[in-house]
């Protein structure tokens, strides 16, 4: 008799910032299961689509478990030896500057800290800079030009008290689905207004009470006309301005000029006038007011600006340190936060400290013994990479992020990762960027690793491992560690575990620290691996003395005076306008079921079923006017490069603006993805680049021939206009084009094809050489591989030879005989893109559902579960029920 499953293991979920808790188990057959954590404080038992899929994201395919050396096995000794040597040799000839790390918001606290100690404490430089960079970063510098210290005032909780929710730049329901819900139960109890400020028509926004489509770019100008109006309204709060502020005249002089009235707010703005009067009306008269910003207002050249016109705002209402309301910035990453928190950015030191204050580096090149502490900057991630390209940077170490493909102007960054002297990639699998590594150091990922986490709402939570570490993969901490050791720095990486790293991570938060930095968490400097281990969610500070503040900023402010700071800002032009020659404003962002490059959620069948494959959303007047339609394949020209995707016609975009997703990768897609696109033009304070708004040239591809492959084998494909490929039950799914002739893209599909000897192989081309099929059966008579290539329109649907493949059964003589058709000898139910992905349903069985009679989404969630989990698949089963007539249900 088989044991059941091990107890389950309490972690937290490595996506965005919301920091679900996750309840984990492994089954003695090897197979993982995760539900949410009902104790949980940020999510109470839910999980999005993506996080109730973790358990298929566990298993050891496309994993890298040895060391490499030159692209070949090696022992661990060989491969630290010669990170530490380079490393070292370059330091010896050229100074700590021409090294640096590039990280991510996928380490854990604990493997940061050790990161950012050894760049900035031993080697002696700054240049250590992380993805979080092209995401926070203009949150972080706005907090600290306003407060002081980069601190987020609000708490999730406050999505429930609050009377009205401003979400600008956040598509929350795809982004942060858990949050959306609370935000959505809030309103259904309390009749919370929500205005949704975005240029595209997000899920989020069809369920807001008020949409502004704001032109990209305008959003300091939108917010700097509500504070000009909040005092032509009489709702500044005096006594707090007065109490608890300063600069507060000279925001409002920029403000009142910049925004002089609500009709010249909206014009600039591309908004309706009564729109806009109607938001300011709504703020002014709403005192329980959350504003909550993310991306959409940080990836941008003037983003930290951006932030600082909507802290304004709850300054001058002296909104802010108190239930349902403030400013809230969510974050993008799981620990986009805890990586704040022990400066893993270039401009910051750790524990809130920086460079600014050279009492601050001497606190912290004392507690660290470290006399040899960087005394400046490092290069934020831009700048890093163009020093890396200019050789200013010869040797590089990146852990956990790919920026061959997420950062701006990636055609440059390969360029310079490819000519860099020496790189080092610690990772989990192969990707775009690995293949630069001249050593890759195979890293542990979830629930193999452990440590801790900090959410958006300042919340510790820890990550725990529930799986071995397979093959020879080691935790980040350790990786480090053990190189620290190796450059002659043992003492100060002599740690035993995570625990002692957070340990000592606490202490510096404590450390010469008498209440003017607020992140203290020094109550925590002592606490054993028993404890440790037994850590339950809990928000920051937690100071030695006194009770733990779960509210922050109520009325005093981490600043010398005690005041937060009014920050006068302007509305400045975009960083590059459009113009005849590139007409087109390109946004990019995430999509519901994605994650990042896709290394994790690209290899789950479910995941990629909602969207297979890159599209480029556009207006309807757009496509018209360069003669695209649904489904054409769209050649997408910036100055710095080009990508190719399908083209979506949609309402949602705004005339003038197009949208590509930022997942897709050189491991997913040829040209699929949006790095090569965008600027590399920075704001000036925090150094993230402008990823919102990038002109482009948009044309149609003369697309010729049309292809599927569906087949048990994993290929990059090579020599195709374009391709995509998604993972199936059983294998993968290639779809392929081309511009050449139907005949010459049949022989390029023929070549990737496995012709290998089979136990039956049956192909067909028709005498002109305008259509090609063939398929293979294994020894068993199963199907391993099917290929269809045809002119664009003419291929059959690939459900029924995706179903045989999946079976793995032998086929019937009458299946044999279907095979080429490419459908199924006999009528099955018709699998249509997946809508519902925590439930896997499809589109026809939500329409069958709708013309059954079911014509609410509580209805179809009845009937079929679709939309009663995280909720991100609401708008969809809106559109469906709209879209199917009435009488269907008659």
């Amino acid at each position: 008799m088989q044991a059941g499953p091990r107890s389950e293991v309490k972690t937290t979920c490595p996506y965005c910032g919301v920091g679900c808790g996750v309840l984990a188990s492994v089954a003695p057959s090897g197979e993982v299961t995760v539900r949410g954590d009902a104790d949980h404080p940020a999510n109470f038992g839910k999980l999005c689509s993506k996080g109730s899929a973790l358990g298929l994201t566990t298993g050891l395919e496309g994993r890298v478990l040895t060391p490499e050396m030159g692209g070949k096995p090696a022992s661990w000794d060989a491969a630290l030896d010669l990170v530490a040597e380079r490393f070292s040799e370059t330091i010896a000839r050229h100074g700590p500057d021409s090294v640096a790390f590039y990280v991510s918001g996928q380490l854990l606290t604990e493997d940061y800290y050790v990161a950012n100690k050894l760049m900035k404490g031993f080697i002696g430089s700054g240049n250590i800079d992380t993805n979080s960079r092209l995401c926070m970063a203009s949150s972080v510098a706005g907090h600290r030009r306003a407060f002081g210290e980069d601190i987020v005032p609000g708490l999730y909780e406050d999505f429930e008290d609050a009377d009205l929710v401003v979400l600008t730049g956040s598509n929350l329901a795809w982004c942060h689905p858990i949050l959306y819900q609370r935000l959505l139960a809030a309103r259904e109890k309390r009749g919370t207004k929500i205005v949704v400020i975005d240029p595209r028509r997000t899920a989020t926004a069809d369920e807001c009470d008020l949409h502004l489509a704001i032109d990209p770019g305008m959003d300091v100008l939108l917010f700097n006309g509500l504070l000009a109006h909040l005092e032509r309204a009489g709702i500044v709060d005096r006594s707090f301005v007065d109490a608890s502020t300063t600069g507060f005249a000279e925001a409002l002089a920029i403000a009142s000029a910049d925004g002089s009235s609500i009709a010249d707010v909206a014009q600039r703005c591309g908004l309706a006038e009564a729109d806009v009067r109607l938001f300011y009306e709504l703020f002014a008269a709403t005192d329980h007011t959350v504003t909550v910003y993310s991306q959409g207002v940080n990836q941008s050249a003037h983003g930290t600006d951006k932030v600082n016109a909507i802290i304004n705002c709850h300054l001058a209402t002296g909104r802010i340190g108190r239930p349902g309301m403030g400013p809230f910035s969510v974050t993008g990453q799981p620990n986009a936060m805890g990586g704040r928190e022990v400066g893993g950015l270039a401009n910051q030191l750790a524990a809130h400290m920086g460079f600014e204050n050279p009492v601050e580096i001497d606190r912290v090149a004392r507690f660290w013994n470290a006399p040899d502490i960087a005394r400046k900057p490092g290069l934020k991630a831009v700048d890093m990479f163009r020093a890396v390209g200019e050789g200013r940077i010869k040797a590089l170490w990146i852990m956990g992020t790919n920026p061959a493909v997420s950062m701006p102007d990636a055609r440059r960054v390969r360029a310079a990762l490819e000519a860099c002297d020496f790189v080092a990639v610690s990772d989990v699998t192969r990707n775009d960027t690995t293949r630069y590594a001249d050593v890759f150091l195979p890293a542990a990922t979830w629930g193999e690793k452990s440590g801790t986490v900090t959410n958006s709402e300042r919340r510790m939570s820890r990550q725990r491992s529930f799986l071995p570490l397979p093959g020879e993969a080691r935790p980040d901490w350790r990786i480090i560690c053990d190189v620290a050791r190796r450059m002659g720095f043992d003492a100060a990486f002599d740690f035993e575990g995570p625990a002692a790293i957070f340990r000592e991570h606490a202490a510096l938060s404590a450390y010469e620290n008498h209440g003017e930095r607020l992140f203290d968490i020094g109550a925590l400097e002592a606490i054993s691996d028993a404890d440790y281990e037994t850590f339950a969610p809990r928000l920051w500070p937690q100071p030695r003395a006194g009770e733990p503040s779960r509210r922050l900023l109520g009325s005093r402010f981490p600043t010398q005076d005690g005041r937060a700071r009014f920050v006068p800002v302007r509305q400045e032009g975009v960083a590059l306008n459009v113009d005849a020659s590139r007409p087109i404003a390109l946004n990019t962002g995430r999509l519901r079921d994605q994650w990042h490059t896709m290394t994790r959620t690209g290899r789950v069948p479910r995941l990629m079923s909602n969207a297979p494959e890159p599209a480029l959303e556009i207006a309807p007047e757009d496509a018209r006017s360069l003669g695209l339609k649904d489904g054409d394949l769209a050649r997408v020209s910036s100055q710095y490069g080009f990508a190719r995707a399908r083209v979506s016609v949609s309402e949602a975009q705004k005339p003038g603006n197009a949208f590509l997703p930022m997942h897709w990768n050189g491991q997913f897609s040829a040209n699929g993805g949006v790095g090569p696109l965008a600027t590399p033009i920075t704001d000036p304070f925090s150094g993230q680049p402008e990823l919102k708004h990038v002109p482009v040239e948009i044309s149609r591809e003369a697309v010729a021939w049309a292809g599927i492959l569906i087949t048990r084998r994993e290929l990059r494909p090579t020599g195709f206009v374009h391709w995509t490929r998604r993972p199936a039950d059983g294998g993968w799914v290639y779809t392929l084009s081309g511009t050449e002739t139907p005949d010459e893209g049949i022989l390029l599909c023929r070549l990737l094809f496995d012709a290998s000897p089979r136990s039956q192989l049956v192909e067909y081309t028709d005498r002109r050489g305008l259509t090609y099929r063939a398929a293979a059966l294994d020894a068993d008579g199963a199907l391993a591989e099917a290929l269809l290539v045809a002119q664009p329109g003419q291929l059959p649907p690939g459900d029924w030879l995706e179903t045989l493949l999946a079976s793995g059964e032998p086929l019937s003589s009458t299946e044999r005989m279907a095979l080429l058709s490419g459908r199924s000898p006999v009528p099955v139910a018709s699998v249509g893109r997946i809508v519902c992905s925590c439930f896997n349903v499809d589109v026809n069985r939500i329409a069958a559902s709708v013309a059954g009679g079911c014509r609410t989404i509580a209805a179809i969630g009845q009937a079929t579960s679709a939309g009663t989990n995280c909720g991100s698949c609401r708008s969809e089963i809106r559109k469906i029920i709209d879209e199917i007539p009435l009488h269907a249900a008659e």
